[in-house]
Parts: C-alpha cells; structure tokens; sequence
C-alpha cells in the first residue's frame, strides 16, 4: 500500500499541516523540521497523487463542509443550499458530519486540509476554535454555520436561538402549560445553550411557571424516547405539562414513547414543541409544532460569505448573517382546553 501524507506526518512527529507545508510552502516551516519531513518522505517513498500536483499552484475547486450529524435532516438541507449554491460558481462540497465529536472534527478538518479545500464551512463541536485558527494562517477561509461568532473571529450564518427559545416558550405559556421541560444537550453545543437561555428567560418573567431540564447525551430520536419514557414515569403532580425540546430528533423520540406508552396524550396532556421545522414532524402521528431556521439559506449564504472571504482580505470582511426564526404552529402543542 502506498504510503499517505498522514503516514509521512506521523514518520516525521508532526502534524498533516506541517507536512502540507513543506510540499506547498517550505518557507514557512524550520529548516529542521523540512529535512525531518523529507527524510520521512524519501524513508517512506511517499509520491503525491496527480490531484495532489495539479494544487500545487492554487486551490482545488472543492469547499468543506462539518456539520454535527448527517442524519439529521436538517443539516442535510443545510448541505443542500450549500451544494445548489457552490456549482453555481463551478464549487462542489465534501461533507463530512462529526458526530458531536470533538476528535472527529479534527480529522475531518486535517482531511480537508490535506485536499487543499478552497474553504471550510463548519458548525463546530465546541468553542475551542484553534484549530480553524490555523486553516486561516494558512490562507483557507473559514465560515461558521448554524452558529455565530461572538467575537467576530470568524465570519457566520446562524439563527437567532435564544429568540427561538423565547418564540417557543411564550408560545407553551400562552397555551395555558405552566410546567415546561426543555429536553436537550450536551449544553457545550452553544446553540441548545442558546436555546434553553432563551426559554429560561421567558419562564422567569412568568407568574407560577417553570422550567426543568431534562438533559440529553446526544440530539437523537433515541435520547428523545429515553426522555419521553421517563417523563411518563413521573407522578402527575411533578410531571410537565409541556415539552420543549432542542431539535426535532428529540421531539419525535419523546412523542413515540409518549404514544407507545399510551399513559400520556399529546396534546391534551402534554403539548409538544420542536426546533428545525424538518420534513418528519408534519407527517408525525401527532403534527409537531417546531421552530423553523431556513436550512438551505443558512448552507447557500455560508457558502456566499466564504467565496467572497477567498477573495479578499481574510481579515477585512467576516460577516456575521443573523436569521430570525419563525414558529410553526400544528396540532401538538394545541392550548389547554377549558373545563
């Protein structure tokens, strides 16, 4: 088997990064550490791919794009404005989804490194950004999507959350529910953070409500069910009136154990309200109410902002594109109803 530049980076005790500049920009990197790399690549017989050659004068007509879960539909319509918006300048985008995981992120991002991606659109794990620090120094662009840049490092796409959080609460609240559960997590993904900040916020200025949250370890059907399951358990005199859950995966899961169980309904005793607005929850058993973000303008507006960032200053624009979020009201989330 041939040998591959992480084979070359790991020979060597350095990152794919580092190898990549000794083969594109040597200049850059220590003599030392240039005569460690091509020692590694002489030991190895490492041959750079004919894809590989043709890069070495620009970049590749590729865009990378990191989103938190391909199954998730809505990151798949995200993917979609991306794609639809890229070939229109002769772009295409690799995909690669982390999974929320922090050291797959970074594969998928030294991956994309490797390929010399014009850019890279990323709706990233945590708020540790080195990483994408480093894909700027060396002159690759980088877009936020589905989350903002609260300092302006970067530029982004995202939804307004916490007014997401805010819609769906006061939406729960004006149904008549008082005992809300947000259903969400991890909290290190800072847009359930956002989200559950907003509907706190609501919930405090409301005489005699609450909100308990429920967490979860994974933004899933699965985890939704696990919740739902346990929800049903409680003793009516501590158990929610109303769920709100962080994305749409959540709020299918929770409405399946509510439905399987047969001890709850939805919404007569429980109203139910989502976040994504995905295609499922129309055609749910019971309509879910969601909070819809335009998904394809989020993927076809990042890919904008990182095009014009590739041509121009990397430090003169970084253009933060906030989108409101909009309720869409269906059957499970129908307000109490009256003696």
């Amino acid at each position: 088997m041939a040998a591959s530049i992480r084979d070359v980076a790991r020979e060597a005790g350095v990152s794919v990064g580092t190898v990549s500049n000794v083969l594109n920009r040597p200049e850059r990197v220590a003599p030392a550490t240039v005569a460690r790399v091509t020692a590694a690549i002489e030991g190895l017989g490492f041959v750079r791919n004919d894809a590989a050659r043709q890069l070495r004068a620009g970049r590749s007509r590729s865009l990378g794009l990191v989103v938190l879960d391909t199954r998730n539909p809505f990151f798949m319509d995200v993917a979609h404005g991306a794609q639809s918006r890229a070939l229109e300048d002769g772009y295409t985008v690799l995909m690669g989804g982390s999974d929320d995981s922090r050291d797959r992120e970074v594969s998928l991002l030294e991956m994309f490194e490797e390929h010399r991606v014009a850019g890279v659109l990323i709706s990233p794990v945590h708020t540790d950004l080195r990483q994408l620090n480093t894909l700027r120094s060396m002159g690759i662009p980088v877009v936020l999507v589905d989350r903002g840049s609260r300092d302006r490092s970067f530029p982004s796409v995202s939804v307004d959350d916490v007014e997401g959080g805010r819609i769906a609460a006061r939406h729960l609240l004006e149904g008549g529910r008082r005992r809300i559960a947000f259903v969400g997590g991890p909290r290190s993904i800072e847009q359930v953070a956002d989200r559950f900040s907003g509907a706190s916020e609501v919930v405090a200025g409301a005489s005699g409500a609450t909100l308990t949250e429920f967490p979860t370890t994974a933004l899933s059907v699965l985890e939704g069910r696990r919740v739902g399951e346990e929800l049903a358990q409680l003793p009516a005199a501590h158990r929610p009136d109303a769920v709100f859950a962080a994305n749409d995966l959540l709020a299918l899961g929770v409405l399946q154990a509510l439905v399987m169980t047969g001890s709850l309904r939805v919404p007569e005793d429980v109203a139910l309200v989502g976040y994504d607005d995905i295609d499922f929850t129309r055609s749910a058993v019971v309509p879910i109410t969601s909070v819809r973000q335009p998904a394809t303008e989020i993927g076809s507006t990042a890919v904008d902002l990182v095009l014009r960032e590739a041509d121009a200053d990397l430090d003169a624009l970084r253009e933060q594109v906030v989108f409101q979020p909009e309720l869409v009201v269906r059957a499970s989330s129908a307000p109490v109803r009256e003696g």
